[in-house]
């Protein structure tokens, strides 16, 4: 009988399961048999997600910013399952799915992200947005048609969260509406972005002023209604008028997270070993939001892509180590910087010595992550886009 090959399961296909995949085909097994890598997500595509606002202007595409996993792994020998997971067995390394057989594995990673609490606040889970999801992208968009569509003047949005994604959704709205919107953020802090670079925050503060964007700080909200949304600030309660109330705020994990019997944190994130691996389960590993993200310095680490994509290199590495008998390589995190997209044609970059803002920020932001992009195809097709875009435009204008 032939020896059945090495299986690597991939349970998520965010930025740390998709790269984790494409890292691990890129090594070189030398004689060790190449093993078969299988990810699995109940999407069928992949969302870069820090492209995502780009989809409320116009200014990117669907298939740019979220192409599809069988186009990503086309020709790399990686197989894409789509399913939806509903157990984990981390003893066995089974990963149960619906109505479809139960795959077993030799080596697994959870890399399954987190979601937007919409819980515990009356009305938030009914009426108001996430945007997190290509989902959530074209809820957004049908809502926002509708009320251009209702010729609603004003259109007033409440975007409840002053953090990355709160901000940059403003600005983006903000030029999108122009005089028709009234755009207010709410959060419950002091300040925007709180742990960002005092200079993004500054041009940020200052692109949501010229944007006329009202910010109310110190203030939580009391409960999301239809039409409307009661604000809490210093005891006194507001209810004020709102057409869309979109919601950006924290991070939570899954049920199937919550049920792993592993070492968590307060906040239900999975521990792991500075070598990615779960305690107690040394073929099991985790990434992503999902995991407490912390590197070998002991150095606590914002739940973003970048710190996902960098953890995807050294799970890769140490899942080739495990399967070679070569040494693992603690996680070590570098920071790269930090971009914010603030409205059409505007960004914020600072990062390894360098401070931008406006178009020329805005250039390298999308540079940056045309680079990031996960295949080589996509990466020139979505290049090849940008550059020939501007002609078509002037072509059918002048038509």
């Amino acid at each position: 009988m032939s020896k059945q090959p090495i299986r690597i399961g991939i349970l998520g296909g965010g930025f740390g399961g998709l790269y984790t995949a494409l890292r691990l085909n890129q090594l070189q097994w030398n004689g060790s048999a190449r093993p078969e890598i299988v990810l699995i997500d109940k999407n069928d595509r992949f969302v870069f997600s820090p492209l995502l606002y780009e989809l409320v202007t116009g200014e990117m595409q669907t298939w740019e910013v979220a192409p599809p996993y069988e186009e990503v792994f086309a020709n790399t020998g990686i197989t894409f399952r789509q399913g939806t997971i509903t157990g984990i067995d981390l003893a066995t390394k089974t990963v149960e799915l619906a109505d479809q057989p139960s795959l077993t594995c030799d080596r697994l990673v959870v890399a399954l992200g987190g979601k937007t609490p919409v819980d515990g606040i009356p009305g938030v889970k009914e009426h108001a947005l996430p945007f997190r999801t290509l989902g959530d992208a074209s809820h957004l968009q049908q809502k926002l048609r509708q009320l251009e569509q209702d010729k609603t003047d004003p259109i007033r949005v409440v975007i409840v969260g002053g953090g990355y994604s709160g901000v940059e959704l403003a600005c983006k709205l903000a030029d999108r509406l122009g005089d028709r919107g009234k755009i207010r953020i709410v959060d419950r802090g002091e300040d925007i972005l709180k742990g960002s670079p005092a200079f993004n925050r500054k041009t940020a503060l200052a692109a949501l002023e010229t944007r006329k964007i009202w910010l109310d700080f110190s203030t939580s909200v009391e409960s999301v209604q239809p039409e409307a949304i009661a604000l809490l600030y210093k005891e006194q309660v507001d209810t004020i008028p709102a057409d869309l109330v979109l919601w950006t705020v924290g991070t939570e994990v899954g049920q199937l997270i919550q049920s792993l019997p592993v070492a968590k944190t307060a906040q239900g994130l999975i521990q792991v070993k500075s070598t990615l691996q779960i305690e107690a389960f040394p073929d099991c590993f985790a990434i992503g939001d999902a995991t407490d993200c912390v590197d070998a310095e002991g150095q606590l680490l914002p739940a973003t892509g970048q710190v996902a994509l960098q953890q995807a290199d050294y799970c890769a590495w140490n899942i080739w180590a495990s399967l070679c008998d070569r040494p693992f390589l603690p996680f070590r995190y570098q920071p790269l910087g930090e971009m914010l997209s603030l409205g059409v044609d505007q960004a914020t970059l600072t990062g390894l010595g360098i401070q931008l803002t406006g178009p020329a920020a805005y250039l390298a932001r999308r540079l940056a992550y045309l680079y990031r992009l996960p295949t080589l195809n996509h990466q020139l097709a979505v290049g090849f886009n940008w550059l020939t875009q501007p002609l078509v435009n002037a072509l059918a204008q002048q038509n």
